[in-house]
């Protein structure tokens, strides 16, 4: 009976000791916590992860030898900038990953590492691994697009306040990027960009179409053009904007509307292929069987 409470309590001393043998002093920890929050964020970075760099060089020394073409590289700088990627090397480091992706896969299906070496499969591997990465920067762009159409009602709705409080369009402008900040920092960011533009003396007209180009989305590209339009014709801008926000609300509730009614059509499949066999299983099923052991009987004393 003492046996196993003598090993119980060996094994809690060995785990006690061990415990503050590895864990930091708790003076310790704090200290190097507030150094943490205390030192520069980049420095820490670059200190923290020389792996990652390197990987990220040599990424960019094989996107830097790719060749391309000027429609290639403005369509595909488009779909960056659209997807939140506006560095210069970020066309170097997508081509990158593009190239070690699609060697990497090709890799994996030409060794025996997952199956017998296939050439076939291997170039396949290839293809869909240069592929992918354009599908995964489309579906980026999208979800981002997706995002901003959401906010741009609310953005608006602080744009029309600060425009009757007095403000200009720019000011206005600046100012709801402020506020948004937090809530949507896509948005934000965008009206922000927006500001330095104007700042650098670009045209109001003009880094309002470049929002449009980098966001890609055509309820921003409508707005872009109204505001355009009321600038050069001098009309009132806060009911102009007043008016595209109710106009903005109503395509909003129609697309609510119009996805309620295509759930219907959506879970058909779902239904059919998932949902409807474990019924018929369940319910048909033991009468299913019920039904054979009572009938191959008779069947085989009548023969």
């Amino acid at each position: 009976m003492m046996l196993p409470l003598l090993a119980f309590a060996f094994g809690s001393l060995i785990v006690a000791a061990a415990a503050i043998a590895f864990l930091p002093n708790r003076a310790v920890a704090i200290d190097r916590r507030l150094e943490e929050l205390t030192s520069p964020r980049e420095g820490r970075s670059e200190e923290a992860k020389p792996r990652l760099r390197a990987f990220w060089g040599v990424v960019k020394r094989v996107g830097e030898k790719v060749p391309r073409s000027p429609k290639e590289m403005g369509s595909l700088r488009l779909r960056l900038t659209q997807a939140g990627f506006r560095r210069e090397e970020a066309v170097t480091t997508f081509f990158g990953i593009r190239i070690m992706f699609a060697l990497a896969l090709f890799g994996l299906f030409s060794t025996s590492l997952i199956a017998r070496p296939n050439i076939m499969m291997a170039l396949g591997g290839l293809g869909f691994g240069y592929v992918l990465p354009g599908m995964v920067l489309a579906r980026m762009a999208k979800r981002r697009a997706h995002r901003i159409r959401l906010s741009l009602a609310d953005a608006l709705d602080l744009l029309v306040v600060s425009v009757e409080a007095g403000l200009g369009l720019d000011q206005a402008l600046s100012r709801v990027g402020v506020e948004l900040a937090f809530a949507y920092p896509e948005l934000s960011s965008e009206l922000k960009l927006i500001n330095l533009e104007l700042r650098a003396g670009k045209p109001r007209a003009e880094a309002l179409r470049n929002l449009a180009d980098r966001t890609g989305v055509d309820d921003l590209s409508s707005l872009v053009t109204m505001l355009i339009q009321t600038d050069k014709f001098g009309t009132s801008v806060a009911q102009s904007l007043r008016v595209y926000s109710e106009t903005l609300r109503t395509k909003r509730r129609q697309r609510a509307e119009e996805a309620a009614a295509k759930t219907g059509v959506k879970m058909v499949f779902p239904l059919v292929f998932c949902i409807f066999p474990a019924i018929w299983v369940v319910t048909i099923g033991p009468a299913a069987i019920k039904f054979i052991t009572v009938l191959f009987p008779l069947i085989e004393n009548t023969k």
